[in-house]
């Protein structure tokens, strides 16, 4: 077994005292993919959100419980969510290039932070594209605007603008749901690489997906974790018949 990178202990979140997570305790393991998966409003981009404290940025919100990264408390007090935000990124459904050109949307994030070195900045372009599945597609073109790039190829180049900021923990709430087939396909494969060098969790746009891309799967359902387990497990011998109606489509 691979160690666990985020520990989550009993988390539960309320928006304006509506009940959003119940009481979930989930282990996600470190290089593995984690997908969670459920019906609309089942809690899956609340507790995503919960992972590098997105969810702060809600009015209202209460949150309950742990979530160790390496072991330590992400809320606890003192936790700098800048630095918590570089360490755990994220992808979002609609691939947002930030205007300019493709060399800087990677290099934006890095200039930031204090790198201005060329040379890091040429190899920082080169891995993270390479990273994305992407170099191979625009490695002629990174001096031209990143909005002329088709949805799949800016989604790809959003993935490979978190990868710049290198980052522990890649979360992605439904990154292909507005994708054709082959470039869906492509950010796939892509995950399958990053795995080797990164934690990641997704929130897949179908069952489909999920089948095909987690390591460990987690089925929530009106804001509790129903069932967790490999996703081999999951999504051939489900032990909740709440989880196997959802797969099978009886539900949802």
């Amino acid at each position: 077994m691979k160690p666990v990178k985020i520990q989550v202990n009993d988390l539960s979140v309320y928006y304006d005292g509506h009940r959003a997570l119940n009481g979930v305790t989930l282990s996600i393991y470190a290089n593995e993919i984690l997908a969670i998966f459920g019906p609309a409003h089942s809690g899956r981009s609340t507790f995503l959100r919960t992972l590098n404290r997105l969810n702060d940025l809600v009015e209202g919100i209460l949150i309950d419980g742990q979530v160790l990264l390496d072991g330590e408390d992400i809320y606890a007090s003192g936790v700098d969510v800048v630095a918590l935000r570089r360490r755990v990124g994220m992808v979002f459904a609609l691939p947002i290039p930030l205007p300019g050109t493709i060399r800087e949307n990677i290099t934006y994030g890095p200039r930031l932070s204090g790198v201005h070195d060329k040379g890091r900045l040429d190899a920082l372009v080169e891995r993270t594209l390479r990273q994305a599945a992407l170099w191979d597609e625009v490695e002629d073109r990174l001096d031209e605007p990143a909005a002329a790039l088709s949805g799949g190829q800016q989604q790809r180049l959003c993935i490979a603008r978190v990868l710049a900021l290198e980052p522990e923990v890649i979360l992605l709430d439904a990154p292909t749901s507005g994708l054709d087939p082959i470039s869906t396909a492509k950010v796939e494969g892509s995950l399958q690489q990053l795995k080797k060098d990164y934690t990641i969790v997704i929130v897949p746009h179908s069952i489909q997906q999920a089948a095909r891309v987690a390591d460990h799967a987690a089925f929530f359902l009106t804001g509790e974790l129903i069932e967790h387990g490999t996703g081999q497990q999951m999504f051939t011998n489900p032990r909740d018949k709440r989880t196997e109606e959802y797969i099978t489509g009886r539900f949802g």
